[in-house]
């Protein structure tokens, strides 16, 4: 990890509660459980466009999401990046740590400021043995993220460039609630990476979905979906 930029330490266990507190993995935990939890976290911030750490490094640590966005990729043997996911605020990934030495499989950058709370694999382990409670939530999102993965594979092997496009502005929708309006919560030069295709398709196929009904286009990256049923069928 590339520490001279960033801030790193003990800050108190006010501000590290959040952490404890928004990870689905640690919030059913009784409050004493996660204040000794919280004892342990390390605090560092990245700025956008900074790597957190590069595929090869060695991997000891969870990295939770305090604030911010990362996204997960892969280079392939011709540079090319592959989305694998995206981080929120309440996200954590480096979880293979947890259970042995390992090194990291893919790359995590700050998509805008972030900063992350770190939990060293030593100390995670502890708590896995005190609380086994933990160790099955960790066991319900790797069956989530399985799912999810399964399903974009599927997707990108099978399925035309607009399905795939429609299925995801459909996602976002879920994803936002009742509202029919969303920001793209990534650049089209991201979206193309995570569906499997260039920019300049998903630039065209969003125009083709607007000049057929189905959506309308915003500033600042807004999408109203105008025809939910239409775009579904594409």
């Amino acid at each position: 990890m590339n520490g001279h930029n960033h801030k790193c330490g003990h800050e108190g266990h006010e501000g590290h509660s959040t952490c404890v507190s928004r990870v689905p993995i640690f919030n059913h935990l009784e409050d004493e459980q996660m204040a000794e939890i919280t004892g342990t976290i390390l605090s560092t911030t990245y700025k956008k466009g900074e790597i957190i750490y590069h595929a090869g490094e060695a991997s000891d640590s969870l990295y939770i999401v305090k604030s911010g966005r990362i996204k997960i990729y892969r280079l392939s043997e011709s540079g090319k990046e592959q989305l694998v996911r995206f981080l929120s605020t309440g996200d954590f990934t480096g979880e293979l740590a947890l259970f042995s030495d390992s090194v990291h499989e893919a790359y995590a950058e700050a998509m805008e400021n972030t900063e992350i709370c770190l939990i060293r694999r030593r100390d995670l382990q502890t708590f896995l043995m005190k609380y086994p409670s933990i160790s099955l939530k960790i066991l319900t999102e790797f069956s989530n993220r399985l799912e999810n993965s399964e399903k974009q594979t599927t997707r990108v092997s099978t399925e035309k460039v607009e399905t795939r496009l429609a299925l995801y502005l459909a996602e976002c929708i879920d994803e936002e609630g009742s509202s029919m309006e969303f920001v793209l919560p990534m650049s089209k030069r991201d979206l193309a990476s995570f569906l499997g295709t260039t920019p300049e398709t998903i630039s065209r196929k969003l125009a083709d979905f607007e000049d057929a009904g189905y959506i309308r286009q915003k500033p600042q990256r807004k999408i109203e979906v105008v025809d939910l049923d239409k775009l579904l069928m594409v």
